[in-house]
Formats: structure tokens, C-alpha cells, sequence
């Protein structure tokens, strides 16, 4: 069974995630009711090595994976109501994403997801990334659920 105490550090999200490093991008859960709502953090550590390409003299962590941050999140929200028959969430599609705010090396982003359809096979979420009270980025995303094998 999924880990389901909340809150929670980045142990208690790889048991809910199949993501590892480099790629895992929810560091810990403060909130969630499992199917309906999550609150999670990243912290954007300034020595990934993606800084490296993406805008070398003014680094700027890439709006695609604060979409995949999000995503994560929401699924974390999704995989804390499930049972282990289902391990995977694929991101399927993102409508009205909307990036307002830079987020830079060393900031925090808090991670935002409200589930509002879900099925076993398929779910839409409404989606937010805030740094501090800033709304930096915000999307209705839809994932579909694989069967564990």
C-alpha cells in the first residue's frame, strides 16, 4: 500500500511516485487529501545541472517542468487514493497554462493541485505553482493511469 501519512518528506513521495532523481520533482507534501487536493514543495536547488543550458548567464528553471512538477503533485494527490493496482500516471494533456511569474535557482515553489474529475482511468486537475504569494504558473492537466505489471 502507497504511503498516506501526511505531511511528508521526499521518502514518503518516492513511495507514491515511480519518479527518481534526476527527474523527481516534488520534494516534499505538506497537505493532501488523498483524491481531492494537494499542497507540495519544490525547492529549486541551483546546482542542476540543467542551469547549465538553460540561460546560462540568467538562469530560469524551465516552464515545461513546472508543468511536470505539477503533474507530479497532482498524481501524488491521485496515487495516495488508489490501490497498488495502479503505479503510473502519464500526463495526457494541458490546457490553459498560463506562466506569470521567473522562478530562478534557489527558490521554493509550492505546488498546487485540486482534482476536479477523476475516474479510474482518467483525471483533470486544476493546477497551481506559487512562489511566496506569486502565482507563477497555473494549467487544467489531465493524466491517465497505467495498471501496475
Amino acid at each position: 500500500m502507497a504511503k498516506r501519512d501526511f505531511p511528508c518528506d521526499r521518502e514518503g513521495v518516492m513511495q507514491l511516485l515511480p519518479h527518481r532523481d534526476p527527474f523527481l520533482w516534488v520534494d516534499r507534501i505538506l497537505e493532501c487529501e488523498p483524491g481531492e487536493r494537494i499542497v507540495a514543495e519544490l525547492d529549486v536547488r541551483a546546482d542542476l545541472p540543467l542551469f547549465a543550458g538553460h540561460f546560462p548567464s540568467r538562469p530560469v528553471f524551465p516552464g515545461v517542468l513546472i508543468m511536470e512538477a505539477l503533474a507530479q503533485a497532482a498524481c501524488c494527490c491521485l496515487m495516495a487514493a488508489q490501490d497498488e493496482t495502479v503505479n503510473l500516471g502519464y500526463l495526457a494533456g494541458i490546457d490553459k497554462a498560463r506562466f506569470r511569474e521567473t522562478v530562478l535557482p534557489g527558490d521554493t515553489i509550492q505546488l498546487e493541485a485540486h482534482i476536479v474529475q477523476a475516474s479510474s482511468k482518467f483525471c483533470k486537475a486544476e493546477v497551481r505553482a506559487r512562489k511566496g504569494e506569486k502565482l507563477v504558473a497555473e494549467a487544467v492537466q489531465r493524466y491517465f493511469f497505467a495498471p501496475a505489471q
